[in-house]
């Protein structure tokens, strides 16, 4: 199966094609550090098999957290418990990428900083981002990816989906800015063109630097597929490493980012035309997720349609070992069932877990 085959995301090389999506697993203590349960997780996701684990969503300065329990890789006083994360991945067999985000608009707080300040556009009014609160966001992401680098990830994903800061900036519905960051599809993909030159520069040409980029953010009014794919062709002249197609915002209701009732093969991957499209439009490595739930319909995704990675997150909540299922039986189709209950003991117990017994 092209599902367990190796394949190289710059010069990293990984076992397989199956990626472990970010997701919030709401582990981590006050100042952002991993626990334990977040370390014997991501070590058990890596003992399974799973050929990359990309991180719960890291705040990349601590005004752009959005949960409780998030992961921060916004200062140096994480160093320690980042490096005993990763070592445990390796030792494990595993490679791990940190996911970067900065929430925005959606960030807590009494005001968020967002593209532009839109009553009804985010739970709390934000503040319009300045020139300098550009620059500065921009040497965040910079700073946060040479973190990253440092304390042993193996490479960075930007988080330029769901509705959060470099969505915000792609998205006319929450970009109305009248300068050079705003109107045209150009301006709107200035914030995040800058955000990765200055990664880039930070951790250098070798290692890989990928992004979750909304293909469409299934609003009216809002971020569209040719627009992602003018984005993506884009990215590739700046030099990605590979792209983690989605789609939808947390205002998208039923077509938002995770979706329920995924109960039959025909309803999986409900982000494959998206993924196809992006995939036909560059050379760079494609991931697809959202709702894939089985081996055969993987499998299929990367015959017929060349996607090169297969990334799903519910199901690993339920089943970590699913790779290794995966890989002794095809035939076998992951147990969760799309419930979402999985997020809410990261409110109250502090850690997600399947609550379907």
């Amino acid at each position: 199966m092209l599902l367990f085959s190796e394949y190289t995301i710059n010069q990293l090389t990984l076992k397989n094609r199956i990626v472990r999506s970010a997701t919030w697993e709401g582990m981590c203590d006050a100042n952002g550090q991993p626990t334990q349960r977040l370390i014997d997780l991501y070590r058990n996701l890596a003992a399974s098999g799973i050929g990359l684990i990309i991180s719960g969503y890291s705040y990349v300065r601590a005004d752009g957290k959005q949960m409780p329990g998030k992961m921060g890789i916004d200062g140096n006083y994480h160093w320690q418990a980042l490096k005993q994360l990763t070592t445990a991945v390796h030792a494990a067999g595993g490679k791990i990428f940190c996911q970067l985000v900065h929430a925005g608009g959606l960030a807590a707080g009494d005001r968020p900083l967002a593209p532009s300040s839109i009553k009804g556009a985010f739970p709390t009014e934000p503040a319009e981002m300045t020139q300098q609160d550009i620059d500065e966001l921009v040497a965040a992401f910079a700073a946060a990816a040479d973190r990253a680098q440092r304390v042993g990830f193996d490479g960075v994903q930007l988080h330029g989906a769901h509705g959060y800061l470099i969505n915000q900036f792609l998205s006319p519905l929450t970009n109305q800015r009248q300068d050079g960051y705003g109107g045209s599809l150009d301006n709107r993909t200035r914030f995040l063109r800058e955000t990765y030159l200055a990664v880039r520069q930070a951790v250098g040409a070798n290692y890989p630097v990928t992004i979750k980029l909304t293909a469409t953010d299934n609003l009216s009014g809002g971020f569209i597929l040719e627009e992602a794919v003018h984005v993506a062709q884009n990215l590739e002249i700046w030099g990605i490493d590979a792209i983690e197609v989605s789609s939808g915002t947390t205002a998208s209701g039923s077509k938002g980012p995770v979706r329920q009732q995924i109960d039959t093969p025909e309803q999986e991957a409900y982000n494959a035309a998206n993924a196809r499209a992006v995939k036909h439009a560059v050379k760079t490595p494609v991931m697809v997720v959202g709702g894939i739930r089985s081996a055969m319909v993987a499998e299929k995704l990367m015959v017929d349609d060349q996607i090169d990675f297969v990334a799903l997150s519910r199901p690993l909540i339920r089943e970590p070992d699913l790779a290794d299922k995966w890989r002794h039986d095809p035939s076998h189709r992951a147990t969760c069932i799309s419930c979402n209950g999985c997020f809410r003991p990261g409110l109250k117990e502090g850690g997600i877990r399947c609550v379907v017994v």
